[in-house]
């Protein structure tokens, strides 16, 4: 098989991830292909070569946006430079769709131009189908209902399933973690997810804590926060150390803390469905800037923001957003559902129906496959 040169381009930590499963599946498919991109230690460990870290990329409103702006054109240059000189088969676009579709703009359609795990236009900004059916020759979608919302548009677009079916996955027993941080295992656990940017853990955890406080007056119960790799210790250990709770963080294990949780508080975005395919009941908490929200809001044109709502085409679990994320309510509903058996088995079983819709497991493979077709 002749070798093949790709630029693999995302620009957050779930969409690395993705592009790393997919970046693996590639080189399982073709190991001569030559993957170029800008990531992190995940995409090199999975063979790509990186020319940019994705550090700092990932961005959380619109003044974030332009505060970064300047990094943003430069990072747009370096990738269109490269392209001239490298003149590469493909770029594989993951996420990252304000960054992305701009430079699938710029790139003019002067190499192919491939999309894996799409823009929610369907959600928001809905004027960017047509910038992806003019530059974008190859959309692939991880839900059934987008490969629906696209053809509606006349943009041929391929589903796959949802690779994270393949990802959810903990890595040790329950016990073993349970044992590891001394929590007792009979008494109610409860994991924070807090998000994966600095400045949504910063908004977000806080809340979160708040919450806790309110439920540990209510329940014998003892708190886990996963934390991520991206973000500093410090910013944890400041933000939990005037609140007297039995508390602990654990590093880099999302599902296992997940798996010892009776509940979960979860900020939106890749977590909500992570969480879900865990089938674990949980409440979707989300907070920016009032100025950020009164700009974006207008824009959502779902009643939900949660994807396991999306999917499921109704509100399965509660969604605690902007003025809403208040303490009192988070805690008021964590607490009536841990009181409530046949409440806790229902969502369970809702979050399973969800996870069902999902496709089967192996959608990085697929995906692969589709782009090696297209590639020949």
């Amino acid at each position: 098989m002749a070798e093949k040169d790709i630029l693999i381009i995302c620009g957050e930590p779930s969409g690395e991830m993705h592009a790393a499963g997919l970046a693996k599946a590639l080189k399982k498919i073709n190991p001569e292909i030559k993957i170029s991109g800008i990531g992190s230690d995940l995409l090199r460990n999975a063979g790509v070569e990186i020319f940019y870290e994705i550090k700092d990329l990932s961005v959380m409103g619109f003044f974030d946006v332009l505060k970064k702006l300047p990094k943003f054109i430069a990072l747009k240059q370096l990738i269109l430079s490269k392209i001239t000189a490298q003149k590469p088969d493909a770029i594989i676009f993951v996420d990252f769709s304000g960054f992305n579709l701009r430079l699938a703009k710029a790139i003019n359609n002067t190499i192919p131009t491939i999309y894996y795990v799409s823009p929610q236009v369907w959600a928001s900004r809905p004027g960017r189908i047509k910038t992806i059916n003019k530059y974008i020759k190859k959309m692939i979608v991880l839900f059934k209902f987008e490969e629906e919302f696209y053809n509606k548009f006349g943009i041929k677009a391929e589903w796959v399933g949802h690779p994270l079916l393949d990802i959810v996955k903990p890595t040790m027993p329950k016990e073993e973690l349970l044992r590891n941080l001394k929590f007792n295992n009979t008494k109610t656990t409860l994991a924070l997810l807090p998000g994966s940017r600095k400045q949504e853990i910063k908004r977000i955890l806080p809340v979160m804590l708040k919450s806790a406080l309110l439920i540990a007056k209510e329940i014998d119960v003892q708190f886990v926060i996963a934390k991520t790799y991206q973000v500093e210790w410090d910013i944890y250990n400041t933000l939990i150390k005037d609140f007297k709770l039995d508390i602990k963080i654990v590093e880099g294990k999302p599902y296992d803390c997940m798996n010892i949780a009776d509940f979960c508080l979860v900020c939106s975005g890749t977590a909500t469905l992570e969480t879900t395919i865990m089938q674990k009941p949980f409440s979707l908490i989300y907070k920016t800037s009032p100025l950020n929200y009164l700009l974006y809001r207008p824009q959502v044109k779902l009643p939900y923001i949660g994807l396991a709502n999306i999917v499921a085409g109704k509100k399965i679990i509660p969604e605690f957003i902007q003025f809403k994320a208040s303490p009192k309510k988070i805690a008021d509903y964590a607490v009536k559902t841990l009181h409530d058996k046949s409440k806790l088995q229902s969502i369970k079983n809702d979050l399973a129906k969800v996870s069902s819709l999902l496709g089967a497991p192996g959608a990085a493979s697929l995906a692969a496959k589709t782009i090696n077709n297209f590639l020949k």
